[in-house]
């Protein structure tokens, strides 16, 4: 991320929340690189201002489809790792897979619901345009939910797991997890080797290697990433 207020470019055909988005942002630092409600818009955008992170709706003109989502992931194929925040109306699964296919992080995807929580939203921009990740709440819970049915590793876990599972795979920190949970970032640490181990995946320190891990397990059309 360069010196200075963090750089966006902002996609959003909606008018009124775009210039929401536009002055939230503002009013938390960021400087808006360029505002457009169009995928050729976001294309240039992101070609001419070299943003240190994206904030794209994945529904834009003129399909009106995926295209915000497809042309944020062309320009992270120009520029590998640039950071990008996806905000969808609904969750789709194959929308986070296609941000995670690549095992790296600085990828986010958000509910829309989500940018009501001004903190909740800017802290989730922040943690992206610093390489790391932040998932929805909701993306996570049908994971879980679709691999608890499976009853593999997932149903070893303890429902103290599961909290702290589902933490780490937002993107949040041990720090964060202790604070949420009110417990300690021991006992965090704890749950996370005991997580790791019971699904047999390589333990890291790392938060957005760990994130990446437990989401690719969740996910079997992905493989975890190498330690």
């Amino acid at each position: 991320m360069t010196g200075g207020a963090p750089r966006v470019v902002l996609a959003e055909d909606l008018f009124l929340l775009r210039d929401g988005l536009v002055r939230l942002l503002e009013a938390y630092g960021f400087e808006i690189a360029a505002a457009v409600d169009t995928g050729p818009g976001l294309t240039r955008a992101l070609a001419e201002e070299v943003p240190d992170v994206a904030v794209v709706d994945v529904r834009l003109p003129p399909t009106f489809s995926d295209e915000g989502l497809q042309c944020a992931l062309a320009a992270r194929r120009a520029r590998p790792g640039l950071p990008v925040l996806v905000l969808s109306q609904h969750v789709e699964q194959l929308y986070a897979r296609e941000l995670l296919a690549d095992g790296s992080g600085g990828v986010g995807y958000l509910l829309k619901d989500r940018v009501f929580d001004a903190e909740q939203f800017v802290d989730a921009v922040r943690r992206v345009a610093s390489g790391g990740t932040a998932m929805d709440p909701q993306v996570i819970r049908q994971l879980l939910s679709r691999r608890e049915r499976d009853e593999g590793p997932v149903g070893r876990l303890t429902p103290r797991e599961r909290e702290v599972m589902e933490l780490v795979a937002q993107g949040r920190s041990n720090a964060a997890i202790a604070a949420q949970l009110v417990i300690t970032e021991r006992a965090v640490g704890k749950h996370t080797s005991q997580i790791f181990a019971k699904l047999g995946l390589p333990p890291s320190d790392d938060d957005n290697r760990r994130v990446l891990a437990v989401l690719a397990h969740l996910d079997r059309g992905k493989s975890p990433p190498r330690p």
